[in-house]
């Protein structure tokens, strides 16, 4: 049996506090040895995913700014590249809007709603870090948004409210606690998701079933969650998110980095008992 990990990064594989991920360094060299492809799906930016591939030794495509494009290293034997563009030794697959799109869409919105909203293109790399905790390069790599456009989340307007003056305007948004992102129609962590399995498995038709493992955090994965076969919640320091704890999907048993390398192994164990 075939099967590809999809994980998102921040709380999930990288600790959400300190960002350490080296407890998950040998499930992930195990997982290289048994070619088995970890996919990080995130609303991260190229850079900022790219930089982290290179300091964690992965291989595999990555899906950045929450499903709008994937990027699939062109030196990959896996599959037969997709038609498109290629930009530092990746091969481009846009699921979503160009950036200038994303922010044209939030000032339009924001008139639509007469209130203001602030993103990423508004704020120095000085305001990034200040609002995010990040170091001056994390914070210029989230800056170099491609396709979408973080904002700082209205308290004063509902959800849904929010949410219909976003789609009425021809977009998605991903609503956060504090920031959420408003991103392309096409657009889509479970999108993504669907068109990386569909890439694998028409490269390799031979193949047996692909099965897919998802694991995440927060509200901002349910759409990669809810498009996996098994599905992976990963804790913080006072449990799993509300949104995600009443869904009966398995918890891992601590916060990453820790609980993600013991889930993924106890997710193989089923998924492939005979390795």
């Amino acid at each position: 049996m075939a099967c590809i990990i999809f994980t998102d990064l921040d709380g999930t594989l990288l600790n959400g506090e300190t960002y350490a991920y080296h407890a998950a360094l040998p499930t992930l060299a195990k997982l290289t040895e048994q070619g088995i492809p970890v996919v990080p799906v995130t609303s991260k930016t190229r850079q900022e995913v790219a930089q982290l591939r290179q300091d964690i030794g992965l291989r595999d495509p990555f899906v950045v700014e929450n499903g709008s494009a994937i990027y699939i290293p062109t030196d990959q034997t896996r599959f037969a590249l997709p038609p498109g563009d290629d930009v530092d030794g990746y091969r481009i697959l846009p699921l979503g809007c160009n950036y200038v799109t994303a922010r044209a869409g939030l000032k339009a919105i924001a008139q639509d709603l007469g209130r203001p909203l602030k993103g990423f293109g508004d704020w120095s790399v000085d305001q990034v870090m200040q609002l995010t905790g990040l170091s001056p390069e994390e914070a210029k790599q989230a800056k170099t948004r491609e396709f979408t456009e973080p904002f700082m989340t209205p308290k004063n307007v509902p959800a849904d409210q929010l949410r219909e003056a976003v789609e009425a305007m021809g977009f998605r948004v991903v609503i956060g606690d504090r920031f959420s992102h408003l991103i392309g129609a096409g657009a889509g962590k479970g999108r993504a998701v669907h068109q990386l399995v569909q890439l694998y498995q028409v490269g390799n038709p031979e193949a047996p079933t692909i099965t897919t493992i998802g694991l995440g955090n927060s509200p901002n994965d349910l759409d990669m969650l809810e498009n996996v076969d098994y599905p992976i919640v990963l804790p913080g320091a006072h449990g799993p998110h509300p949104q995600l704890a009443d869904r009966s999907w398995p918890v891992a048993p601590a916060a990453a980095p820790e609980g993600w390398a013991q889930a993924v192994e106890a997710a193989l164990a089923k998924v492939i008992p005979q390795r």
